[in-house]
């Protein structure tokens, strides 16, 4: 009896050694799961801030067209410039006065065109550092037969260089009608003009 006993007790220690280690066996083979992260989202790209005044100058070329062929002529200009931005988010809503000082002989020195003078309004659509708009107003020409006010529209483009300096460039087109009040006398004139600003 004691011997069964003694045998069993054996037994029973074998297999409880033999299950511990069938046990840790499994844990070792056992995949590990890793915690799986979703991705981080981009954060959406809500433009820049063009908000504020800001102002400076421009160097361009202007081309004048007349009603009478032998007034035609074009020649270098330059100016300043100084206005508002306010920044909706994507859309940029600003005003804007700029003066060009101009020498456009026309027709060989017959007439010229002196200065041009503008009140804008611009639109434009904030890709972050850089602002695309759309502009009008209204302008006035000094030539040497008369003054002259008329109608304008362009497109243009700034992109920041720093949060406070802005390079661009901007196309303009103007119509000035019966200029020196001489009837059919009518001018248009584009210019295109590289920019410079500092935003306050």
């Amino acid at each position: 009896m004691k011997r069964i006993l003694t045998s069993t007790a054996i037994a029973g220690l074998a297999a409880t050694s033999l299950a511990g280690a069938a046990f840790a066996g499994n844990l070792d083979d056992a995949p590990v799961e890793r915690p799986v992260y979703a991705p981080v989202p981009a954060p959406a790209n809500t433009g820049g801030d063009w908000t504020g005044f800001y102002a400076g100058a421009q160097l361009g070329y202007g081309d004048a067209d007349s009603s009478v062929p032998a007034l035609n002529g074009n020649d270098s200009l330059y100016g300043i410039h100084a206005g508002y931005d306010y920044d909706f988010g994507r859309f940029v809503l600003g005003g804007e006065l700029d003066y060009d000082k101009a020498d456009i002989d026309l027709g060989g020195g017959a007439a010229s065109i002196d200065s041009v003078a503008r009140a804008k309004i611009r639109a434009g659509y904030d890709m972050g550092r850089t602002l695309l708009y759309a502009t009008g107003g209204a302008a006035r020409a000094d030539t040497s037969v008369g003054d002259e006010s008329g109608p304008f529209l362009g497109l243009g483009a700034a992109y920041k260089v720093t949060e406070s300096f802005t390079v661009g460039g901007e196309f303009l087109t103007h119509q000035f009608d019966d200029v020196g009040s001489v009837a059919g006398n009518d001018i248009d004139a584009n210019t295109f003009t590289l920019r410079g600003s500092f935003r306050f």
